[in-house]
């Protein structure tokens, strides 16, 4: 039997999921996950977040940043009530299932536009000094700004507690620049399982096992054969599978050693620790 195993990054609070969450995650339940990381995006997800971790306490955890992709003129304003959010949310214990549990989604993304770039860049950095100052991990988007990013990220290097490197879909170089920063793990998903993918041949040449983390980034970019549907945590299974076939090992052990990853990175949340213990998984 394959262990329990998590994914990392599910937008389970957007509208997509709105008339059948319960199934969602019952069959996340079924396809053996033990947890669901909730990333926010805005304003509005603080409270959209929340309400779905509160519902599904212990097994889904919540996240709180802004996404470079939604960072605009009112930049500031944003992350000062996501700031107040923050100081009240870390008054709750560690042992708490709705503590957040790292700062993010957030990053750099000029993929479609530079418009708000230097916003972009400010942004960025205040939340890495939110993750230094709270001793939370980073959950970071990056897209087509991995030096700014990386140069930004190495004058905090010592002080952070490490992350994840979001939807890595990148070669072996860029794998290795990530990897350099040696707290830090690169989540995989759907796009690991695409024809068109370069990741098979990549992860394995450049990444060992113990640097990655499973997520979906549902509802989008579903794995084969579901590509072009709507994504959903119970799919991570398949891009377990697809890691075990490119790594030559079997499922239990991508299981076993994501599982692992996880915790290291997010073992600060003692809730956390908690829910992926057997006992807990079981129930």
């Amino acid at each position: 039997m394959i262990p329990y195993y998590i994914d990392t990054h599910a937008h389970l609070d957007g509208e997509e999921f709105a008339g059948d969450l319960p199934s969602v995650i019952q069959r996340a339940k079924e396809a053996g996950i033990g947890a669901i990381f909730v990333p926010g995006v805005d304003r509005s997800s603080i409270d959209s977040v929340m309400h779905v971790c509160r519902e599904y306490q212990g097994f889904c955890f919540p996240m709180i940043g802004l996404q470079p992709e939604e960072v605009k003129a009112d930049w500031q304003e944003v992350l000062q009530v996501m700031r107040k959010s923050l100081e009240n949310n870390l008054q709750l214990p560690s042992s708490s299932p709705l503590r957040y549990i790292a700062i993010g989604e957030f990053g750099l993304d000029f993929y479609w536009s530079r418009e708000f770039e230097k916003e972009q860049l400010k942004a960025f950095e205040q939340q890495v000094e939110w993750a230094v100052e709270t001793r939370l991990p980073l959950m970071i988007h990056c897209r087509k700004a991995q030096n700014e990013l990386l140069h930004i990220l190495s004058h905090y290097e010592n002080e952070l507690t490490g992350g994840v490197f979001h939807c890595f879909t990148g070669n072996q170089k860029e794998a290795e620049a990530y990897l350099r920063f040696s707290r830090f793990v690169l989540g995989v998903g759907g796009v690991s399982t695409f024809k068109s993918s370069h990741l098979r041949e990549d992860l394995p040449a450049s990444v060992p096992l113990n640097r990655i983390v499973l997520e979906t980034d549902s509802p989008y970019m579903a794995p084969v054969p579901h590509r072009g549907e709507r994504n959903e945590s119970s799919f991570v299974k398949l891009v377990l599978a697809n890691l075990a076939h490119c790594y030559q090992v079997s499922e239990e052990e991508v299981a076993r050693v994501t599982t692992d990853n996880v915790l290291r990175v997010f073992g600060q949340s003692k809730a956390l620790v908690q829910a992926l213990t057997p006992s807990s998984v079981a129930e």
